[in-house]
């Protein structure tokens, strides 16, 4: 049977959806199979955008949405009995493909009375699934209604109150209490808001439930511009389509005069403009661009006016990114669909994504959440189990890595998921106005991040002394260095260098020799290491191996095959993995001879003189390492054979084209490669990487540096 977590509120604007994305991140940490249903669909017409961004989160199973819904409000209305019958036999059907289900109540979209959680309650205990009850810390809207997404926040005591009468319902339909989120509450009073809600509980005799508490964010309950587009019914005239996805924080109705309005612009707001104001569309444009001013989401043009063909050649040769939207409403009615718009949890945006994940992490105990539900530690590793893994540690190490490539947007964007989970400090390169306004842009955060001019004279001086100190060998002049060490890649291998970061992340948009090169020049290898090689992690579905050397040495000597094996072996320790080293080869124990086969008997023999202590095994082929019945046969004695876990291939060409096999055939989660044998860590990024790619190697990069800082 499955471990069910039901997620109710008794009002709308609560923000279960944020509870429920960080209950499911949680889960998919611990089980293998997660699952999500929605007892009750939120419409009959459209996709329940809820429903659609967990259905979407990584390491929920391949669940169709309409296997996903229990029944429509439509028939709940009809005959609640018949529907409620309906909806455990849709459960049922999902409950048996998974180890965990969250459960997603109704949104109080249809009927907006306490009578609706219990009818939630009355489900969940149908289901067996216990409650984790969410309490709004917001009501109603605000008085600032210029102020999008924004009300007043609640007192402690009416958040208690709201919690007696929500644990009233739950107990007269016989619903097992979880624990108890206050979510968007007010920031300054989170512990008098827990202390209230449990003096609640344990007046009911419920002092063993948890109670947490979760501030409101601006940015979780801002609309996108986007939906505000779709909200005016608009068009986006001109500017860069992704910056729709960037969240808009307030409205300015830009009906004045031009230098009126100039002083009312507010960071992140929307500026409706009248169509026939051509004067003060430029204006707003031009403010927008200049540093002066700040820096706004989106210009809504209204009216339905034509714009003059001169002024369309203007806005087209400024060039700018500014999203500008045009539709038919007048202003007060524009207005007035804006400030209506409801921002909601959806997959478009990174931002509500990063901060809701990272709200929930910091405020909610998810191993006090897993303990309650009684979620075992499993005895199988997933792709995504890992990589939590990794993002754990690396918060724990607490490093500081550079990230070069500050002009592509893969790079911003992995760096606003990284500071909002706390992975690592980071450093990125590139000119901060253009960095930074590009981020603001695409509506990411990455105001903790610092941002650094590989031209700035001061490390440029201080690089170009150091660099020319260490290459003097080679002829290098103090001009010669001052130029090279404004290279990206140097530049960041001199900041890992000196100090000033612990690591270095690059190649998204560079080659892998233009990325490790300046390593090998300035940071160079162990003492007693000779060479650098590389490893891939290897996700299967139920374990993780390490891969090497799949990048780096093309034909590896054997000295420089032990290297690899005693260095991959590390590196296996590093992240958890006990290390069995299987020395690949056409060829397994003394069944063969020829030169390819004695380079790994050779390699093998190093590796048992340098490191007596490694269980090493070699050469044997693939299959004898990694099968135990094939191992029982070939090497019945050994203690690697059909157990490896490190895989030290003979050459980079088998190497590299067994790693891809494995990753397309096997659907292998393939992270790295992750350099190793350097003095301080460097990683190689491929040019094809994805955001998560990207977040992947910072994290190993970060636990990597904390294994060399003692941390």
């Amino acid at each position: 049977m499955a471990h069910r977590i039901y997620i109710s509120s008794i009002e709308g604007n609560a923000g279960k959806s944020t509870v429920a994305l960080g209950t499911l991140d949680t889960l998919v940490r611990r089980a293998s199979r997660v699952g999500v249903f929605r007892p009750i669909a939120r419409s009959t017409t459209e996709p329940d955008y809820v429903l659609e961004l967990l259905l979407a989160h990584e390491g929920v199973i391949d669940l169709d949405y309409a296997d996903a819904v229990g029944v429509t409000y439509e028939d709940v209305h009809q005959n609640p009995d018949a529907a409620l019958a309906r909806i455990v036999q849709r459960f049922k059907a999902v409950e048996a493909r998974c180890d965990a289900v969250v459960i997603v109540g109704t949104d109080f979209t249809d009927v907006a009375s306490p009578t609706e959680l219990a009818y939630n309650a009355r489900i969940a205990a149908n289901l067996g699934a216990a409650v984790l009850l969410v309490l709004g810390g917001r009501a109603g809207w605000s008085a600032h209604p210029e102020q999008l997404g924004a009300a007043p926040a609640r007192r402690p005591e009416e958040i208690a109150g709201l919690a007696e009468l929500s644990l009233e319902e739950l107990e007269r339909e016989h619903a097992t209490l979880l624990g108890i989120v206050a979510n968007r509450a007010d920031p300054d009073a989170l512990d008098e808001i827990i202390s209230a809600i449990e003096r609640v509980t344990a007046a009911g005799g419920r002092a063993d439930a948890p109670v947490w508490a979760i501030p409101e964010d601006r940015y979780l309950v801002a609309p996108s511009v986007r939906s505000i587009m779709r909200a005016v019914d608009g068009e986006l005239y001109s500017g860069d389509e992704a910056l729709l996805d960037r969240e808009a924080l307030a409205v300015v109705v830009a009906a004045m005069s031009m230098e009126n309005v100039l002083d009312r612009l507010i960071e992140g707001g929307i500026v409706i403009v009248p169509g026939d104001r051509s004067e003060v569309l430029l204006g707003v444009i031009t403010a927008h661009a200049s540093t002066a001013f700040p820096s706004i989401s989106a210009i809504v043009v209204n009216g339905g006016f034509p714009i003059a063909p001169a002024i369309e050649r203007l806005i087209a040769g400024l060039d700018v990114d500014l999203p500008v939207i045009r539709c038919e409403l007048g202003s007060y009615a524009a207005a007035v669909a804006i400030t209506r718009t409801r921002g909601r949890l959806a997959a478009e945006s990174q931002r509500k994504h990063d901060t809701a994940l990272a709200l929930f992490e910091r405020h909610v105990d998810g191993e006090r959440l897993l303990d309650r539900i009684d979620l075992g530690v499993p005895e199988v590793v997933t792709p995504l189990m890992f990589e939590y893994t990794l993002l754990e540690r690396a918060r724990a190490a607490q490093q500081h890595i550079v990230l070069p490539e500050g002009d592509d947007d893969r790079i911003l964007r992995a760096a606003a998921t990284l500071l909002a989970r706390g992975v690592a400090e980071l450093t990125i390169l590139g000119e901060e106005i253009e960095v930074r306004s590009r981020a603001l842009g695409l509506g990411l955060d990455i105001r903790r991040a610092n941002v650094v001019s590989n031209h700035d004279a001061v490390h440029v001086a201080k690089f170009a002394a150091e660099y020319q100190r260490l290459r003097a060998h080679k002829g290098v002049t103090l001009e010669q260095a001052r130029e090279r060490v404004q290279d990206v890649s140097y530049f960041g291998t001199m900041m890992v260098a000196t100090g000033l970061a612990d690591g270095m992340v690059s190649g998204a948009a560079h080659t892998t020799a233009h990325t490790i090169k300046p390593s090998f020049e300035i940071i160079k290898t162990k003492p007693g290491v000779g060479s650098v090689s590389s490893v891939f992690l290897m996700a299967l579905a139920d374990r993780v191996l390490v891969y090497g050397d799949c990048a780096v040495i093309p034909d590896p000597t054997s000295e420089q095959l032990a290297d690899i094996a005693i260095e991959a072996a590390e590196t296996a320790r590093q992240f958890g993995i006990e290390p069995r080293v299987a020395m690949l080869s056409y060829s397994t124990g003394q069944s063969g001879s020829g030169e390819d086969v004695e380079k790994v008997r050779r390699a093998t023999e190093l590796v048992r003189e340098r490191a007596p202590e490694l269980a090493v095994e070699g050469p044997i082929q693939y299959d004898a390492a990694a099968d135990a019945a094939v191992a029982k046969t070939k090497l019945p004695e050994s203690a690697v054979a059909g157990r490896a876990t490190v895989f030290v291939f003979p050459d980079l060409n088998t190497g590299n084209n067994t790693y891809k096999a494995v990753q397309r055939s096997a659907g292998a989660l393939a992270i790295g490669p992750v350099l190793q044998g350097l003095n301080k860590p460097v990683n190689d990024l491929s040019r094809g990487a994805l955001v998560q790619d990207i977040v992947n190697t910072v994290a190993i990069t970060a636990i990597q540096a904390g294994q060399e800082t003692g941390e």
